[in-house]
């Protein structure tokens, strides 16, 4: 189902590692409670601490490469011999009864999400600057001074892109980014008519 044909609406957000997309995910689940935030599938196996369902769906290769055979993933992509990937399945549906979705990823699967669901609203979230950044990897304290560098390329390479999505907000506050993001999400949600009511294109 093509998603110019949905009630919904589809948030992807990218951002760097380390500029608090997780956390302004979070809020706005918090301060917006029916919003349906996208849980990824993968076929790694859980971290400590992980909870299936809520961090992650664990599924088997198997079971992940037979729906890429069936075209059944909106995205996916193999990282380090595990893939990952995100349900086109939950999305037309949750888009079908006009439900406003929210979807973490990176830039390469935001990329796969726009081709598929051209209608989707993209946002990239930006650090202050790449100072900023390096010092929030630093402050961690989860990467040696390798993998932060590699971090902070892998920012730039992500940053120059950022041109490609419909809005960009800079986390400097993490409560001013918060309020944007939100606000963003209340100008499209009007725009959206009651589930189940009409499916028009807004």
């Amino acid at each position: 189902m093509a998603e110019s044909d949905q009630a919904g609406a589809l948030f992807v957000l990218s951002a760097p590692s380390g500029t608090g997309k997780t956390t302004l995910c979070t809020q706005v689940c918090r301060r917006i409670p029916d919003i349906l935030f996208s849980v990824s599938y993968t076929t790694r196996a859980p971290r400590p601490g992980e909870r299936p369902g809520i961090d992650y769906h664990f599924v088997s290769k198997d079971a992940f490469e037979r729906k890429i055979k069936a075209d059944q993933w909106a995205e996916w992509a193999r990282v380090h011999d595990n893939y990952y990937g995100t349900s086109a399945e939950f999305l037309e549906a949750a888009l079908a009864q006009g439900r406003i979705v929210l979807l973490d990823i990176d830039v390469q699967g935001a990329a796969q999400i726009r081709e598929r669901y051209p209608d989707c609203i993209t946002v990239f979230i930006m650090p202050p600057s790449m100072e900023a950044l390096r010092s929030r990897l630093e402050a961690r304290r989860t990467d040696d001074a390798a993998t932060i560098e590699k971090r902070l390329a892998n920012a730039a390479r992500e940053i120059a892109q950022k041109d490609l999505y419909r809005h960009v907000i800079v986390n400097d506050d993490l409560q001013t980014a918060v309020d944007e993001l939100i606000d963003l999400v209340e100008h499209y949600r009007r725009a959206v008519p009651a589930a189940g009511k009409d499916k028009s294109r807004f």
